[in-house]
């Protein structure tokens, strides 16, 4: 049984408040709940998490290291600024698939480079929801 952890960074408590037109209606609970289903159904288990807090998602992730097979992360705008998660991501064993709802490349220019992706497995962006499926599907389907 596989056992995936998936974190969410920064104002990602506001999915279904902010910015709806970016982020879609559905609120992050929403969402734990229904990856939490896909996941089942492949025998496998998700803790989820949330934080504003670079630290405690750098906490969160030092203490995946052997507990889990997996993790989805979506790192909000700590993606282009933190060093401190680049790091954490290095120092561990764990797999990290880095996703965002929406197509980061085609906003901001500051939101174009990601810090995380060079230490990651994969980067899954713009697929709105599908994409924390689409990177647990890839954690569970591997051999």
């Amino acid at each position: 049984m596989k056992k995936i952890l998936l974190l969410n960074g920064p104002n990602l408590n506001r999915l279904g408040k902010r910015e709806p037109d970016i982020y879609g209606i559905k609120t992050l609970e929403d969402i734990e709940q229904e990856l939490s289903q896909v996941v089942k159904t492949h025998h496998g288990t998700l803790q989820a998490y949330q934080s504003n807090h670079e630290g405690e998602l750098i906490d969160f992730i030092h203490q995946s290291d052997g507990e889990y097979d997996g993790i989805i992360f979506n790192p909000g705008a700590y993606t282009h600024t933190s060093i401190a998660l680049r790091d954490a991501i290095s120092s561990i064993a764990v797999p990290v698939i880095e996703v965002h709802i929406s197509n980061v490349h085609q906003r901001e220019s500051f939101r174009h480079t990601s810090l995380l992706a060079p230490v990651c497995q994969g980067q899954i962006v713009g697929l709105g929801i599908k994409g924390y499926e689409l990177a647990a599907l890839a954690f569970l389907q591997e051999d």
